[in-house]
């Protein structure tokens, strides 16, 4: 990965918003896939991974500007749970990489229409909390040092940068302790620029309590973070979320909320009612308070993703 520019700002520089895809688990239940495992979508990576292109596929011709890889929860550390060697993990997690390029570059061989940009591989760096997989992304008090933290991720890093993604996707960041080891290890890959998004607490703080206000703040220096924001929070406390995050950087902001339902770590299920129905006039809500970069998280689909992009992109055909 050599990226000379920042591939956020080549698209930003010509569309007023760049669209992320929706969720991946969600559509690969909606495929057959069963995902009741700690490996979670990773588990697919094995099983079945043409789905996995197949819904990549789906969200690029929904009108994704970027694909978030299946990487999330794939580790060397949650393989090995499986009996998996660590050079196989480390190919599997590549693999996450060239499946959603592969989605792209025969996406965009198709693809007749000049007015959208040519969409990004961003490979998804999911919490520590994830391979815990008991819920703790959501708390980020997981009580490990940042030796602990950084062995956990670097790895796993390397392995995305060497499979050719065009950015990194430090997503779901529950506590400033771990985003501060993520952006301590991108300065080892000078060229490579990452996208930071943070879970909630409410909407003025990350989980572990850290004001948004303080990591806009930490994180606005740092010229290898493309984009800071939120994701995996319900739709209702986005907004003023994006009001204060864009009052305290001049980072462009990120956002892609989950349904609005409430998952039960426990159970691994959701419950409550959905809430991200007309996501094209929220996107436009947030694109007032801030936000550059907007798509959906867990239990969103193509067909919001398409919402946002008839919205803001409305002279181009998009096929359902």
């Amino acid at each position: 990965m050599k990226n000379k520019m920042n591939p956020i700002d080549a698209i930003l520089r010509d569309h007023s918003v760049m669209i992320l895809d929706g969720a991946l688990a969600t559509e690969l239940e909606r495929h057959g896939c069963d995902l009741d495992d700690p490996l979670w979508s990773a588990r697919v990576l094995i099983e079945n991974p043409e789905v996995i292109y197949q819904v990549h596929s789906d969200y690029f011709r929904a009108g994704a500007d970027c694909a978030i890889t299946a990487s999330y929860q794939a580790t060397v550390e949650g393989f090995a749970f499986r009996g998996i060697q660590e050079k196989e993990a480390l190919e599997l997690i590549k693999k996450t990489v060239l499946l959603a390029r592969r989605a792209r570059d025969d996406f965009w061989k198709e693809e007749n229409q000049t007015i959208r940009p040519k969409p990004l591989v961003a490979a998804s760096v999911g919490p520590y909390g994830a391979f815990l997989a008991d819920g703790s992304e959501y708390i980020g008090n997981y009580g490990v040092s940042d030796e602990t933290l950084a062995d956990f991720h670097r790895s796993r890093i390397s392995a995305l940068i060497e499979a050719g993604a065009d950015l990194l996707a430090f997503e779901t960041i529950p506590s400033q302790q771990e985003a501060k080891v993520l952006d301590s290890l991108l300065k080892d890959y000078p060229d490579v620029y990452a996208w930071l998004s943070f879970s909630l607490k409410n909407e003025k703080a990350i989980s572990d309590g850290t004001t948004l206000q303080e990591c806009a703040r930490l994180f606005g220096n740092s010229e290898q973070i493309a984009a800071i924001g939120i994701n995996c929070a319900p739709v209702s406390g986005i907004t003023e979320a994006i009001k204060v995050l864009s009052a305290n950087t001049q980072k462009p902001i990120i956002v892609y909320p989950n349904s609005g339902e409430t998952y039960n770590p426990e159970t691994k299920t959701w419950h409550g009612q959905e809430s991200c129905n007309s996501l094209d006039l929220k996107s436009e809500e947030w694109h007032h308070a801030g936000a550059r970069l907007i798509g959906g998280c867990c239990r969103t689909a193509p067909h919001h993703i398409e919402e946002i992009s008839r919205k803001w992109r409305p002279t181009e055909v998009v096929s359902s």
